[in-house]
C-alpha cells in the first residue's frame, strides 16, 4: 500500500510495515530539539497574553485580608467549585475561594472562542445535573451553556458569597506553630487557612510556543483563552464580522482551532492556518436532547451513565453503551478488543498485533474523510494524521475540514520548518515564506505537560519549608494522589498517582467527595491535622508502579505533543497513574472510606 491513502483504501488490505514507515518518517519531520522548551510562560513581556482579562467589566477593588479560614480553595474552575460543593454537603461551611477569574468556570470561563463546545457527552460533563435539576440542551453543550451552569452551581451552593475573584496566589507557606497555611496573593492577602485544597485542573495555564519576533509583531495578536471578541466582533457563536477586511492568522491545529477555524473561515477576508501536526478529525453529530429520554431516566442515572462510560474506556465488560458516540467508538473498537483477548489468556504479542491493525484501520477512516470532504489535493495530504489514534487527543468536529474549501483560507504546513520560523512586524514566517497578515492568533493550548511549578505558578512550602516541588522533583509522592507527607492539611485535585480520565469532571467530582470525606473525619475526631504516614506513601507508590504498564514504546513511536513530551516521553500527561482505570479506583477509594480508619493517614 502507498502512503497516499485515500478512500477508495479503506477496506483495503493494510501494509503494516508501510504504515509503520509513514508514521515514523513523519514524527521525524516534526521532532524538534528543545521539546518542551519550544514552548515558553507567558511572563515578562508576554504576560499580557496571560494576564489581560477581556471579560472584566469592573475590576473589584479590595482591602489585603488577614482572615483566619476552615477551607480555602484555590480555583474557581469545575475542581474547585465541586470540592466546594462536597465541602458544604460533608458539612463544612467555612469556606474561601480563590479565583484569578472575574467568575466561575476556570477553562470554561477563559475559553470563549467561537466554537467552543465540550468533545465529551454534557450528560457525562456537565456536572451535578440531578442534584441541580438541569438537563444540557444538546449532547455536547457549547461555551455559553456550560459557563452559565458554572454559575448555577455558584448560586446554587451559596458560592459567590465566599469567592474572591481577580485574585492570584503567590504562595503557600505551612506555620507548624499555629497549623496553618499561610497563603499570599497578588492583593496582599496573608490568609490562615487549616486545609487547603488545590484545585486548577490541567488547563489553566495557557502557553505560548517561542516564536522569535512574538514581541516584534505590529500587528494585533492574542491568544484562544483570551478571544478578543473587540478586534473580531461577534461571540461564540462566530459573525467576526469585523474580520471581513482581515487577513488573520492562527497558529496551531489542536482541539481548540479544530473549533475556532470554521468561524474565522467564514468571517475573514483571508484566513491563514499554520499547521504543524494534524489532528485526528472524526464525526461530532451534536443533536438536540430528546425530551422522551429525560422521562424515561431514574434517580443516579448520572453516575451510572459516567461509569458506563469509564469501563467502556477500560475495555471492561459492559451490557450497553450508553453514550454511543465517537469516543466510545473508539475505545470499543481499539481498546475493547485486546483488554478481552488478554483476559482470555491470549498471547500479549499477538493481542499488541491485533490491536494496532484495528488502530490502522481506524486511522485509514479518518484520513479517506479528509479525501471525500477537502477538495484540495495538497491540502487533503497535509490534513492526514499518520499516527495512532491516541498520539495526540482524539478531536470530533463536523465543518472543520469544509473549512478548507473555501477560497479565502490557506492551509500552511510547517512541517518542514518544524513549526513556524519566526514573526516579523507585518507577518508569519514558515519554510521560508513571509505571509503578511493583520493578526495572528495563538491557538498553542495549555501548560498540560510541562513541569508541574511551571502549571502551578506559584510555590507550595510544607512543613521545614520544604518545597513540594523539589519533594516532587524525582516523581509523585501521594498517597491516592491527594495529598502528601510533610505537607499537612493540603489536597490536591488533578492527575497525579490517581486514575485518569478523558472526562475529566467525573474525576474531578470523585476526588472532591473524597477530599471533603476527609477532611470532615479530620474535624469529627478532634484532630488538628492529616497527612499520608510515609510507609502508606511507599506503599502507594510501589502500587502505582506495579500496576502499570509501560507505554514507552508507543509514545516514542508517536508524533511530537503533550502526551509524549514532544518527543521525549518521560512523564507525559499520565505520569504515574492507577493504571486498572477510574471505576476501579473509585472502588478502591470507597471501599476505603467503608473500613473507616483512615488507613495511611496519620491524624495529629
Amino acid at each position: 500500500m502507498s502512503t497516499g491513502m485515500g478512500a477508495t483504501d479503506r477496506q483495503a488490505e493494510i501494509d503494516a510495515e508501510a504504515l509503520r514507515r509513514k508514521y515514523r518518517e513523519e514524527r521525524d519531520r516534526r521532532l524538534r530539539a528543545d521539546g518542551e522548551a519550544q514552548y515558553v510562560e507567558m511572563a515578562g513581556k508576554l504576560a499580557r497574553f496571560a494576564e489581560e482579562d477581556p471579560y472584566i467589566e469592573t475590576v473589584i477593588e479590595r482591602a489585603p485580608s488577614t482572615e483566619e479560614v476552615e477551607v480555602v480553595i484555590i480555583g474557581g474552575g469545575f475542581s474547585g467549585m465541586l470540592a466546594a460543593a462536597r465541602l458544604r454537603e460533608a458539612g463544612i461551611k467555612d469556606i474561601r475561594i480563590i479565583e484569578a477569574g472575574g467568575d466561575f468556570g476556570g477553562t470554561w470561563y477563559w475559553n470563549r472562542y467561537p466554537g467552543a463546545q465540550c468533545d465529551i457527552d454534557a450528560y457525562c460533563y456537565l456536572p451535578l445535573l440531578e442534584e441541580l435539576g438541569y438537563m444540557p440542551k444538546e449532547k455536547y453543550s457549547y461555551v455559553t451553556e456550560i459557563f452559565e451552569h458554572c454559575q448555577r452551581i455558584g448560586n446554587a451552593y451559596g458560592l459567590y458569597d465566599i469567592t474572591w475573584f481577580q485574585t492570584r496566589v503567590h504562595a503557600l507557606n505551612w506555620d507548624e506553630d499555629i497549623k496553618r497555611w499561610r497563603i499570599s496573593t497578588n492583593r496582599g492577602d496573608d490568609i490562615k487557612a487549616r486545609f487547603v485544597v488545590t484545585a486548577l485542573g490541567t488547563a489553566s495555564r495557557a502557553k505560548l510556543p517561542g516564536i522569535p519576533g512574538i514581541e516584534d509583531f505590529e500587528g494585533h495578536s492574542f491568544h484562544t483563552s483570551r478571544w478578543d471578541y473587540d478586534y473580531t466582533g461577534g461571540d461564540t457563536n462566530g459573525n467576526l464580522h469585523k474580520l471581513a477586511d482581515k487577513r488573520v492568522a492562527i497558529i496551531g491545529t489542536g482541539a481548540t482551532a479544530i473549533q475556532a477555524v470554521p468561524h474565522l473561515a467564514a468571517s475573514a477576508g483571508e484566513l491563514f492556518v499554520f499547521q504543524r501536526t494534524p489532528s485526528s478529525v472524526d464525526y461530532r453529530g451534536n443533536k438536540p436532547t430528546d425530551p422522551e429520554w429525560v422521562k424515561s431516566l431514574q434517580p443516579g442515572w448520572q453516575r451510572e451513565r459516567r461509569q458506563n462510560f469509564g469501563d467502556i474506556v477500560m475495555g471492561r465488560p459492559f451490557s450497553q453503551d450508553l453514550v454511543n458516540d465517537a469516543w466510545t467508538d473508539i475505545f470499543r473498537n481499539l481498546v475493547a478488543v485486546g483488554v478481552t483477548n488478554l483476559m482470555q489468556g491470549m498471547d500479549p504479542a499477538k493481542v499488541a498485533e491485533m490491536a494496532e491493525m484495528a488502530d490502522f484501520q481506524k486511522m485509514n477512516q479518518i484520513r479517506a474523510r479528509v479525501d471525500e470532504t477537502v477538495q484540495n489535493v495538497e491540502a487533503a495530504e497535509a490534513l492526514k494524521p499518520w499516527y495512532r489514534q491516541f498520539c495526540k487527543r482524539p478531536t470530533f468536529n463536523d465543518h472543520f475540514l469544509e473549512a478548507f474549501n473555501r477560497p479565502n483560507v490557506t492551509l500552511v504546513d510547517t512541517s518542514p520548518s518544524k513549526g513556524v520560523q519566526r514573526l516579523t512586524k507585518t507577518g508569519v514566517v514558515a519554510n521560508d515564506i513571509e505571509y503578511p497578515v493583520d493578526c495572528v492568533i495563538f491557538s498553542t493550548g495549555f501548560e498540560i505537560s510541562t513541569a508541574f511549578k511551571r502549571r502551578i505558578g506559584f510555590e507550595i512550602n510544607g512543613r521545614g519549608g520544604q518545597s513540594l516541588f523539589d519533594y516532587w522533583a524525582d516523581g509523585f509522592k501521594t498517597l491516592h494522589g491527594h495529598s502528601s507527607n510533610g505537607f499537612p492539611n493540603w489536597f490536591y485535585i488533578g492527575i497525579s498517582q490517581n486514575a485518569l480520565s478523558v472526562n475529566m469532571t467525573a474525576m474531578f467530582d470523585d476526588q472532591a467527595q473524597h477530599i471533603a470525606y476527609i477532611i470532615a473525619q479530620v474535624k469529627a475526631r478532634g484532630a488538628t491535622t492529616v497527612e499520608p504516614t510515609v510507609p502508606a506513601q511507599q506503599e502507594w507508590i510501589a502500587t502505582i508502579r506495579k500496576l502499570s504498564v509501560s507505554n514507552e514504546a508507543f509514545l516514542n513511536a508517536c508524533t511530537p505533543g503533550y502526551y509524549n513530551n514532544e518527543g521525549s516521553t518521560g512523564g507525559g500527561l499520565t505520569g504515574e497513574i492507577y493504571a486498572p482505570g477510574i471505576n476501579a479506583f473509585n472502588d478502591l477509594l470507597a471501599e476505603w472510606r467503608a473500613q473507616g480508619d483512615m488507613a495511611g493517614l496519620h491524624l495529629g
